[in-house]
């Protein structure tokens, strides 16, 4: 079995007083269409900053939630993720919350590959070949994790595997697109 681990602890800062994980997207915020596609592939673990957390309301009720100190940062969040997983998985796929264009499709896409190679780590990019999200890594890599610090994701860990890393193409630009800020999600509606 494959998890996906989706990151949604952060803490939204750049966007003002609104949330970019509750922003809405086909009808629906952000996060719990992300939570949707990616449970329509596996399982799904969602980090959340707290357990009562507004973003928690709008998880399907099959999402697994963990929660983690979001002011220790990303690396925090990604290890107490990767610590959440069962013993069973084969591996997980890592997808930060705030890429809406990600689709079931591209998520089966990097799972399907993942199940099909002997590569630890597969990692999506973007149809022009630049490196993006989501990235999977095997079960053989989850104690690598343990020297992520600070706000660092877990792109880290692939440097120096390039050798070791199986790339799947993506259209577009999707898997390089998030929104961060007021401007990108004005940007992102407007096309």
């Amino acid at each position: 079995m494959i998890a996906t681990l989706l990151l949604a602890a952060g803490k939204s800062s750049r966007m003002g007083a609104r949330d970019k994980l509750l922003e809405i997207v086909d009808g629906v915020p952000l996060l719990a269409l992300l939570a949707s596609r990616a449970l329509n592939v596996g399982p799904t673990f969602v980090t959340l900053p707290s357990a009562h957390h507004p973003r928690r309301s709008v998880l399907p009720q099959s999402a697994q939630i963990v929660v983690v100190d979001a002011n220790l940062g990303m690396a925090h969040s990604i290890k107490a993720g990767i610590k959440a997983l069962p013993d069973t998985v084969r591996g997980v796929m890592i997808l930060p919350g705030d890429m809406p264009d990600i689709t079931a499709a591209d998520m089966a896409a990097i799972q399907t590959a993942a199940r099909h190679c002997t590569a630890p780590i597969v990692r999506a990019t973007t149809s022009d070949g630049t490196l993006g999200h989501p990235i999977y890594f095997a079960a053989s890599q989850f104690s690598r994790f343990d020297a992520l610090r600070g706000d660092r994701g877990a792109f880290r860990l692939t440097i120096g595997l390039e050798d070791q890393t199986v790339l799947v193409p993506l259209q577009g630009d999707r898997a390089q697109l998030d929104l961060d800020t007021p401007q990108d999600w004005a940007a992102y509606r407007a096309r």
